[in-house]
């Protein structure tokens, strides 16, 4: 891949983000191969990190691409629909962001179930600056997550939360230098990956689904027939008789 760095382990798959002369930032060229990511864990689920080469994560889209793009090439989602399909992954995702995660950076992160930083992390969708908007997710989802003022914050008055502010607000999980920031995000997929996958699948489709009882209820169904919840729920009993 040309803007990407793949590594494909058992039970997750790395992805650095690498165009350094752009400083990351999400091109077309971009685009697509991360669509040939989503398509290989939709078709073996697998835990996803993506990270950002050269102490940035992805300082925006390309703004001269972007410069080209029309009323067509906006109804078609180009960025919406892949960071869209990064949050339907079935198994769930973290971003591990050091420095700059700007523009469509950010809602590449956004559309991730963790975020972990660095000290030098920077979020912020300065979009209105270039006479557009935030058209990817961060118009709603900055705002599930951090919540409505802050949003507002970022995306009209184009306030930038550093390392400190996400992790007050919510929107990371945690501050890490960035020397460990990777280790840090490995540990969090290896105590994913010590759950159930069938578990944790349906356990992210009914926490991203909005909530209903009757969900809950089938989901759980379908759980309590399984050959995994017995062999680890015996493994647990056999635990606290011996």
């Amino acid at each position: 891949m040309s803007t990407l760095h793949v590594e494909e382990l058992d039970d997750r798959v790395v992805v650095t983000l690498r165009r350094p002369e752009a400083r990351n930032a999400i091109n077309a060229a971009m685009v697509g191969e991360l669509h040939d990511v989503c398509a290989s864990l939709e078709q073996r689920p697998r835990l996803l990190l993506i990270t950002g080469d050269g102490g940035t994560f992805a300082a925006g889209a390309d703004i001269g691409e972007l410069r080209e793009r029309g009323r067509e090439q906006a109804l078609q989602g180009i960025n919406s629909r892949l960071f869209d399909r990064i949050a339907r992954l079935p198994l769930p995702t973290v971003a591990a962001v050091d420095g700059y995660a700007l523009g469509g950076g950010a809602e590449l992160a956004y559309a991730c179930d963790v975020r972990l930083a660095s000290p030098a992390a920077v979020f912020g969708n300065p979009e209105p600056g270039l006479g557009i908007l935030a058209a990817a997710g961060a118009c709603w989802r900055l705002r599930e997550l951090a919540g409505a003022s802050v949003a507002k914050q970022v995306l009209l008055a184009g306030r930038r939360l550093d390392a400190d502010d996400a992790l007050r607000f919510g929107l990371v999980a945690e501050v890490v230098p960035a020397g460990e920031l990777l280790k840090r995000a490995h540990a969090l997929l290896d105590r994913m990956a010590r759950s159930g996958p069938l578990a944790l699948r349906l356990t992210k489709l009914v926490a991203d689904g909005g909530g209903h009882p009757l969900t809950d209820d089938l989901a759980q169904a379908i759980l309590f027939e399984s050959d995994d919840k017995r062999v680890r729920m015996d493994a647990f009993l056999a635990g606290g008789r011996s």
